[in-house]
This record gives C-alpha cells, sequence and structure tokens, in this order.
C-alpha cells in the first residue's frame, strides 16, 4: 500500500519488523518525554518496541510509514480488555515522525490499520487521546471515529493531572464470537 506526499515520492506502508524497533522508539521517545499524549513516563528501548511490535502481530498489528527508506511513523492495535467479551476489540495508536505531520501519512497509515483489524475480524476500534489534542482529534473524526466519553484525571505526568477522551469505531457488525 502507498501514496504520494508532497514531495511526491511514494509512502509505503508495510508491516513492522523487530528491525523497525530502533527507528519506531526515536518517533516515540519525543512524545513520552516532552508531552502527555502519552502517560507513558520513560521513552522504551528499541529493544522494547521490538518486542512490543512482534507482540502485536501475534493477534493485531502493527503497521509503519517509510519514505525513502526513512521511517515516517507507525500504527498498531492490541488488546483493548483481556477479558473474552473484548476480544474482538482492538485499541489502536498511532504516532508520526515530526517531518511526517500533516502529510496525510497519518490517515493513510491508520486506515491501512483499520483495514487489516476489519480482515483479522475485529469489529471495534478504540483509542484513548490525552486532550487537548485537536490533530489527533480531527484525524480520528476523519477516519469515521466517534467521541464516546471522557475521563477528566486518569493520567498523572508532569506534575499535574491529565484526561482521556475514548473514541470508538465499528469495523464490522458481524464477526466470530470469542
Amino acid at each position: 500500500m502507498s501514496g504520494s506526499g508532497p514531495d511526491h515520492e511514494a509512502v509505503t506502508i508495510r508491516d513492522g519488523t523487530a528491525r523497525d524497533g530502533a527507528a519506531c522508539a526515536a518517533i516515540y521517545a519525543p512524545f513520552v518525554r516532552e508531552t502527555a499524549v502519552t502517560f507513558e513516563t520513560d521513552p522504551p528501548p528499541g529493544e522494547e518496541l521490538a518486542r512490543r511490535i512482534a507482540a502485536a502481530q501475534q493477534q493485531h498489528a502493527w503497521l509503519v510509514a517509510e519514505r525513502g527508506g526513512a521511517l515516517l511513523g507507525y500504527a498498531y492495535g492490541g488488546a483493548y480488555r483481556p477479558r473474552r467479551a473484548y476480544s474482538r476489540t482492538a485499541e489502536t495508536s498511532v504516532y508520526l515522525a515530526p517531518e511526517a505531520a500533516g502529510q496525510g501519512v497519518g490517515r493513510l497509515l491508520y486506515g491501512a490499520l483499520l483495514d487489516r483489524l476489519r480482515e483479522l475480524g475485529y469489529g471495534t476500534a478504540v483509542a484513548g487521546m490525552t486532550p487537548p489534542n485537536p490533530a489527533s482529534a480531527a484525524l480520528h473524526r476523519s477516519l469515521g471515529f466517534t467521541l464516546v466519553g471522557s475521563f477528566q484525571r486518569v493520567g498523572r505526568k508532569f506534575g499535574r493531572w491529565h484526561g482521556c477522551d475514548w473514541w470508538e469505531l465499528a469495523l464490522a457488525d458481524q464477526v466470530e464470537e470469542p
């Protein structure tokens, strides 16, 4: 799967592999260190991201976007909750390198992830987002997600409480019973 950005070089979407761990960690680290976008407080090393990629690939998906051999971002799905009745619901996330923002890479990448989750038999995607995050909210809305609820103070980072908005997207009406 591919698309073109402003520099007209194709963006390629592919399955992430352990080899992408360091590049994904480099994209993720500034979000961890400098923002409340994630409630993770210590940037994980590449080896940990390689482990997460392998885990996501077992039952969900981890996709990366690249252009000219450079990783622009990644999106992944994972388990929402451990109880069996939740097994057809995937929690999703997407992270982009700063140079990829505003070029449609996030929409291409996240759209590919949602398609993959549909192919894998998932019926619902959910995403948590620390507000305010207008760019992420706009991306989720553009892909059909609906804001379904908000926690006001669930994550403590940088000396204060942060909320979390929850978004939901129906992927398929008919899914296999867990």
